[in-house]
C-alpha cells in the first residue's frame, strides 16, 4: 500500500460519541500542501465514505472545506463537516465558525455537553423536486424493492440541502433492513440524476425515523450516517407537511451496519434552512 501524501490526517467519527459508532471521516485541518489529486489519494487510502480537507481561514472567521469520497469530490458532506468542526473545537475550543463549501457557506456551532462535543450545521437553502416515473421504477428495480413496499404517506421525491438525494420510504422496518441492491445499476442511475445518495426511510413515530443511504457513486455500498441527506430529508418532511415547521426530528442510522448513530434535525419557522446536529469523537 502506498503512503498517504504528506499531510496530517486525523480520523473522527460523526453522529456518535463511540468510536465504533456513527460515520468515520478523515479530516485534514491544513490541506494547503495537497492538490486535487493528493486529496483524492488521501480519501481513497482511508476508504471512508468521505474525508474533509480544510484550508486557511477565508477572512470571515471560517475555513474553506472540500470533501472527497474514495472516487471523487462531492459538493457537501454533513458527517465530515461535523467531524471537522469537532476536530477544530478540540484544537481551538468550542464556538461558531462558517465553512465555505462548494454548495455555499455553512455555519457550524460546536458546544460542549459534559464530556462530549456536539456540532450543529446549518444547511444552504433546500429545495424539493418530483421524481420522473421511469426514474423511480429504475431505482426500485435496482434496489429490488417492489412498489407495494413503499409507504404511500411519504411519497418519493428528490431533496436538496447541499447535495441531491432520492428519498424513498419503506412501509416496514423489515423492508428497510433488507438492503441488497444492484450496485452498478443504481450507480448509473444516480450519476444520470446527479444524486449523492438514496435516502431510504422508515417512520417509527411522528418525529422519529430510521434511515439508510446507499452510496455507490462514492465507491461504498452504504453510508453509515449521512448529515447531508438528513438535512435534505428535513426539508422534504417539512415541504410535504409531514412535520410541523418547528419540529425536531431524530434519525437513527447505521444500526443495520453495526455502527449505530443518531442525527438530530431541527426546523425553525421562517427559516428554510435545516439544522443537523450530532456528537463526534476521535478514532484511535
Amino acid at each position: 500500500m502506498s503512503p498517504l501524501p504528506r499531510a496530517e490526517v486525523l480520523r473522527y467519527t460523526a453522529f456518535s460519541a463511540d468510536p465504533d459508532g456513527g460515520n468515520p471521516a478523515g479530516v485534514v485541518l491544513d490541506a494547503s500542501g495537497l492538490d486535487d489529486a493528493g486529496m483524492l489519494a488521501v480519501a481513497a487510502e482511508l476508504n471512508y465514505s468521505e474525508s474533509a480537507f480544510l484550508t486557511a481561514p477565508d477572512g470571515l472567521g471560517g475555513y474553506t472545506i472540500r470533501y472527497f469520497s474514495p472516487r471523487a469530490e462531492v459538493p457537501f458532506c454533513g458527517h465530515a463537516t461535523v467531524a471537522a468542526a469537532i476536530a477544530l473545537a478540540e484544537r481551538d475550543g468550542p464556538g461558531d465558525l462558517v465553512l465555505a463549501t462548494a454548495a455555499g457557506p455553512v455555519p457550524v456551532t460546536v458546544t460542549r455537553e459534559g464530556e462530549e462535543l456536539r456540532a450543529t450545521l446549518t444547511s444552504v437553502e433546500p429545495h424539493i423536486t418530483d421524481v420522473a416515473p421511469g426514474d423511480l421504477a429504475e431505482a426500485l428495480s435496482a434496489l429490488s424493492w417492489p412498489a407495494v413496499d413503499l409507504d404511500a404517506a411519504l411519497p418519493p421525491r428528490i431533496a436538496y440541502a447541499g447535495a441531491h438525494h432520492l428519498v424513498l420510504s419503506a412501509a416496514t422496518r423489515e423492508r428497510l433492513a433488507d438492503l441488497s441492491y444492484d450496485f452498478d445499476r443504481l450507480e448509473a442511475l444516480m450519476h444520470r440524476l446527479g444524486l449523492t445518495t438514496v435516502q431510504l426511510v422508515w417512520r417509527e413515530s411522528e418525529t422519529v425515523f430510521h434511515v439508510r443511504d446507499p452510496f455507490p457513486v462514492g465507491g461504498v455500498v452504504e453510508d453509515p450516517a449521512t448529515g447531508a441527506a438528513a438535512a435534505a430529508f428535513g426539508a422534504y418532511a417539512r415541504e410535504l407537511g409531514l412535520v410541523p415547521d418547528d419540529a425536531v426530528l431524530t434519525l437513527h442510522q447505521g444500526a443495520d451496519m453495526g455502527r449505530p448513530g443518531t442525527l438530530t434535525v431541527g426546523l425553525r419557522p421562517g427559516d428554510p434552512r435545516i439544522r443537523v446536529s450530532g456528537t463526534g469523537t476521535r478514532i484511535g
